[in-house]
């Protein structure tokens, strides 16, 4: 969208164009198209059209907050979730981090989440029009349009560990999102440099970085919200050391990987069957869930023991049944057990989940999950019985 349009879109004209598209029952049909531009002139009509079925997305995605920003699809898309930014914003403020540059605003989702708790924000895009919505995103922060490598040094000349740059490379090529530290924009080299730079730095990426290619000075949490991986986030903050950690949301629970820690050895199933949050999983922390925990297979995250484990950092299935993996020997237990409603887990198999529940063929009154991993006798299916995790 060029800087014209955009400034008409968030201007009072425009306002009434989108408040216009968003009354519409359905913004993506025929209809709804002829209909503006009966009303509003066909370019403005169609950026209306535009910013509403966005900020639909935005709802479904981010809560009702969101329907009340101005977006792009790149940034709807690369947003924070509001509880991440709640979260990040409140460590950087116990950290006693009082100013924040954010280099690669977005929409300002994270800019706005330190401005809700009382920093000083200034934000920056490359993208004229990403900015214009930004900054009306963000009343009382200072926002540019400028290129981060070329403006970053300038913003934080002077500043000390109380300022803290934030920076959200995007990462999505013309492929799509991408996980490859060398699409990211800004590069990875001006990452490295803003983590080595004198000030406070927190770098965003996406949760499948690679975790081999993190430079090891920052500490790297993973974070999930009910129990979805969603980021990776590099800090190098007072009080964030070297090291690796899972953050989970809403419970709040923070869990360290111990470096020396030797991994769980492997041995046949147990009674029970951890599957780990993803983001322990992810910073290595499997270890903090309990002692004594061992692997169905090696570089595999699912894990066992013949107690009942609760706690927030895990699911815990009981094993009700043991079976082949393959699909006839599957088929012939759901047909006679009568499921119709059938969960299928899987770690470490070549295998899609969809697709192997339209093999079995579900049908019928009952319910229940199978869970598939490769153990020490091979692939193996399991008929568990989770178990109720502990309220946050």
């Amino acid at each position: 969208m060029h800087i014209e349009l955009a400034r008409r879109l968030t201007g009072p004209e425009g306002a009434e164009a989108v408040a216009a598209a968003e009354a519409l029952p359905d913004p993506d049909s025929l209809a709804a198209a002829e209909a503006m531009r009966a009303a509003f002139d066909p370019e403005l009509a169609a950026a209306a059209l535009t910013q509403a079925g966005l900020r639909a997305r935005a709802r479904r995605r981010m809560g009702p907050g969101a329907a009340r920003l101005w977006w792009t699809p790149d940034s709807v898309e690369q947003a924070s979730r509001p509880a991440v930014s709640r979260w990040r914003a409140a460590r950087l403020v116990a950290a006693g981090i009082t100013r924040v540059v954010d280099l690669a605003c977005g929409a300002g989702v994270d800019a706005l989440a330190c401005l809700d708790a009382g920093l000083d924000v200034t934000a920056v895009d490359i993208d004229p029009a990403t900015a214009e919505f930004a900054a009306r995103n963000l009343p009382g922060a200072r926002v540019l349009c400028a290129d981060a490598a070329r403006v970053g040094a300038d913003l934080t000349a002077g500043a000390d560990g109380r300022t803290a740059v934030l920076l959200d490379p995007a990462r999505r090529t013309a492929r799509g999102r991408s996980w490859r530290l060398a699409d990211l924009r800004p590069g990875w080299g001006f990452v490295q440099d803003v983590l080595a730079g004198p000030t406070s730095a927190v770098v965003r990426l996406g949760p499948g970085a690679p975790a081999e290619a993190l430079p090891e000075a920052a500490e790297a949490v993973w974070v999930s919200e009910h129990h979805e991986l969603v980021e990776c986030g590099l800090w190098r903050i007072p009080g964030a050391g070297p090291g690796r950690a899972a953050q989970l949301l809403p419970s709040g629970a923070l869990v360290r990987a111990e470096p020396d820690a030797p991994a769980p050895p492997v041995r046949a199933p147990g009674r029970y069957i951890l599957e780990p949050d993803p983001a322990v999983s992810r910073a290595g922390a499997s270890a903090a869930i309990a002692p004594g925990l061992w692997r169905l297979a090696e570089r595999v995250a699912y894990l066992s023991c013949d107690e009942p484990v609760h706690g927030p950092l895990a699911d815990c299935f009981e094993v009700l049944e043991e079976l082949d993996a393959g699909p006839a020997a599957l088929r012939a237990w759901v047909r006679a057990h009568r499921v119709g409603v059938l969960e299928i887990k899987k770690r470490a198999l070549d295998l899609d989940p969809a697709q192997l529940r339209r093999r079995l063929r579900p049908s019928g009154p009952n319910r229940a999950t199978l869970l598939l991993s490769p153990t020490t006798g091979g692939a193996r299916a399991f008929v568990v019985r989770r178990l109720e995790r502990p309220a946050p």
